[in-house]
């Protein structure tokens, strides 16, 4: 692509918003309020605001491969924390999608080099669960649940922080696991019962 496609591209857009509203930018430049953390996958072919139908100011986005919630990632903790104690986002989502390639990898047997620290906690997702996906026998399906197990691994993740476990249980604030089947468009709730995965982990993550 030539790159000054990009910035003429740019103005059709800036365009396009002062047509429907002459002050978006003075309003976008006034701060944001989101209500939604979503930490997703890399992957270019997931984006946040655009599939849950939502806009600038309305999420508040981080993104790593394989969307995963790893706590001496300082990187995510920050944007947890900040998004949590500063923000006071009112849901928290991991959201992950079929075909995704972090997960993929994880699944092999190979050196990937330095992606191996990366993809290990993808792979000890799959030790925790290895009984359940060994006796699925269709390839395309164990990549599949290893891919909402995965969600659901980075989400007790979240419930493990003091952070999150703190605004649950002062203000309500929720986490969901999700994923976006990139074949057809849909969301999926996972439907994550946050209150209990913190009886299931109170003995040993429990911050109070």
């Amino acid at each position: 692509m030539n790159l000054d496609k990009i910035f003429q591209n740019n103005k059709k857009w800036i365009k396009e918003k002062l047509d429907v509203d002459k002050n978006y930018f003075e309003n976008l430049g006034a701060g944001q309020n989101p209500e939604f953390l979503f930490i997703g996958c890399s992957d270019s072919r997931v984006t946040a605001e655009e599939l849950m139908g939502l806009g600038p100011g309305d999420v508040f986005v981080h993104r790593n491969i394989a969307n995963m919630v790893i706590s001496i990632d300082l990187n995510v903790m920050s944007v947890v924390n900040y998004a949590v104690d500063h923000l006071k986002v009112k849901h928290v989502v991991v959201c992950g999608h079929y075909e995704c390639g972090g997960v993929k990898a994880a699944m092999q047997s190979a050196d990937l080099g330095i992606l191996n620290p990366w993809l290990r906690n993808i792979r000890d997702v799959y030790r925790i669960h290895k009984k359940e996906l060994n006796a699925i026998t269709n390839e395309e399906k164990k990549y599949d649940r290893l891919v909402e197990l995965n969600v659901e691994e980075q989400c007790v993740n979240l419930i493990k922080t003091a952070a999150v476990q703190k605004a649950a249980r002062e203000r309500g604030l929720k986490v969901h696991g999700w994923i976006f089947d990139i074949h057809t468009g849909e969301l999926v709730d996972l439907k994550i019962d946050f209150d209990t995965i913190l009886e299931s982990i109170r003995e040993i993550y429990h911050l109070d």
